[in-house]
C-alpha cells in the first residue's frame, strides 16, 4: 500500500457579488409583486399572502452574509429569479466544465503537476449539467489529463466520498494521481422564491489533487490517514428534478424541482450524527478530538458548526479550530469544507493533525483525516 497525501488544491471564484442587501431587496419587491398579483383570493382567505425577508432574518437563521454567483442580473430580476445562463452548442466546453478546468489548473500548480500527470478525474458535485457524457470526461479532455474519469453525486458530501475514492484508488496502486473537481452551480437548483431558502446557496468550484507521497513535490503536503462514510436514508433535504420527470408529465416548474429542506428537523438530526462520525473515525486511529488543530467542516450553518464542535471539544467553534467561510460564500454544497480546508490552513505546522467532514443530503457523512509533512 502506498502512502496517498493531497498535494494541492484549487478555487474558482465567480465574478459577482450578492450581499444580503440585494437579495432581500429583490426577494422583496417579488413578494409586493405576488401579493398584488393575488390579492382578491388573499382578502378571501383562500391564500396566504407571501412575507418579507430581511438582513436580520438571514444572518440569523444562518451566518451567512452575501454569496458568489456566476450570474446575478437574473437571480435579481423579480419577475424571474434564477440566474439567466446561455445554452451553449454541443462543441463549445460546458460552464460547469469550465469553471471546473479554471479550478483544477490551479491545484495542479499548486501540486506541481502537468495534467498528463493526472490518470484518473472525479467529477462530485451536488448536481451535474446533464445526465452524459460524464462531466469528468468532458474536464479530462479540455484539460488534456490521460487514464479515465466519472461523475460522482452524493449532495453536499460529495467532495469526501471522491477523496475517499481517489484514496483507495492511490493507496492500492490503481492510480498513481488523481485529480478531484467540485463545481457547484448552486445558483441554478436553489429556489430563489422561498423565504426559508432563498439565501442559502452560492456558486463556486474546488478541485483537489491526490497522489503517492513518493512523487509529491510541492511545498505543502497533507497525508492521508483515514477516510469514513456513512449514509441514512432521510426525505428532509430534497430535489426531484430528474430525467423521469418529462415521462410523469409533471410540471417542470413546481416547487419540488428545486432544492428544499425541514430545516430544523435537518439541523437536529444532522448535527449528532456528524459529531459521533467524527469522533468515532478519531477512534479508530487513537485520536482524541481536542488533539486535532483544525477542523474543516461543510458550510451550511454556522450554529450546526458550532453545536458540532461543542459536542466534539467543548465551547464555542473558534476560527481557531472550525474555520469560517459560510459568512462570504454561503452554502456551496459539497465545496465548502474544501474551500475552507483551501483557504484556512498555512499556519498549522508539520505534524498537525486536521479533519475535512461534509454532511448533507442523504443523509450522507464524509470525514477525512490528515496530518501535515
Amino acid at each position: 500500500m502506498h502512502s496517498v497525501v493531497i498535494s494541492g488544491t484549487g478555487l474558482y471564484q465567480p465574478p459577482h457579488v450578492i450581499t444580503n442587501a440585494e437579495l432581500v431587496q429583490a426577494f422583496n419587491r417579488y413578494v409586493d409583486l405576488q401579493n398584488a398579483e393575488h390579492a382578491p383570493a388573499i382578502a378571501a382567505g383562500t391564500r396566504e399572502p407571501l412575507v418579507h425577508s430581511s438582513v436580520e432574518f438571514i444572518e440569523k437563521a444562518s451566518g451567512i452574509k452575501q454569496r458568489y454567483v456566476i450570474e446575478k442580473d437574473g437571480v435579481l430580476d423579480p419577475t424571474r429569479m434564477y440566474p439567466r445562463f446561455e445554452e451553449r452548442p454541443d462543441d463549445q466546453l460546458s460552464l460547469m466544465a469550465e469553471i471546473a478546468v479554471d479550478a483544477s489548473r490551479k491545484a495542479l500548480a499548486a501540486a506541481n503537476k502537468k495534467p498528463e500527470d493526472v490518470d484518473a478525474v472525479f467529477c462530485s458535485a451536488a448536481n451535474m449539467q446533464r445526465a452524459y457524457p460524464a462531466m469528468a470526461v468532458e474536464i479530462q479532455q479540455a484539460l488534456g489529463a490521460g487514464g479515465y474519469g466519472f461523475d460522482m453525486n452524493v449532495a453536499c458530501s460529495s467532495a469526501t466520498f471522491a477523496l475517499e475514492q481517489a484514496f483507495n484508488a492511490v493507496r492500492s496502486g490503481a492510480s498513481r494521481c488523481v485529480l478531484i473537481v467540485n463545481p457547484e452551480i448552486t445558483s441554478a437548483h436553489l429556489e430563489w422564491k422561498d423565504r426559508d431558502c432563498h439565501f442559502i446557496f452560492g456558486d463556486v468550484c474546488t478541485a483537489i489533487v491526490v497522489e503517492r507521497a513518493e512523487t509529491a513535490t510541492a511545498d505543502e503536503q497533507w497525508e492521508i490517514l483515514g477516510t469514513k462514510l456513512a449514509t441514512q436514508f432521510s426525505n428532509h433535504i430534497r430535489n426531484n428534478f430528474g430525467f423521469m420527470n418529462k415521462a410523469e408529465d409533471s410540471d417542470p416548474d413546481a416547487r419540488d424541482k428545486t432544492f428544499r429542506q425541514e430545516g430544523r428537523k435537518v439541523f437536529k438530526e444532522v448535527v449528532p450524527i456528524a459529531a459521533a462520525h467524527i469522533e468515532q473515525h478519531l477512534a479508530t486511529l487513537h485520536i482524541q478530538p481536542g488533539d486535532v488543530g483544525r477542523y474543516w467542516l461543510h458550510q451550511a450553518n454556522l450554529g450546526m458548526n458550532q453545536l458540532v464542535i461543542k459536542k466534539l471539544v467543548g465551547g464555542e467553534a473558534g476560527a481557531e479550530i472550525a474555520p469560517l467561510i459560510l459568512d462570504t460564500y454561503a452554502n456551496t454544497a459539497s465545496a465548502g469544507s474544501i474551500i475552507a480546508f483551501h483557504e484556512h490552513r498555512a499556519n498549522l505546522k508539520a505534524g498537525d493533525l486536521g479533519v475535512i467532514c461534509s454532511f448533507g443530503a442523504g443523509y450522507s457523512v464524509g470525514s477525512v483525516i490528515v496530518k501535515k509533512r
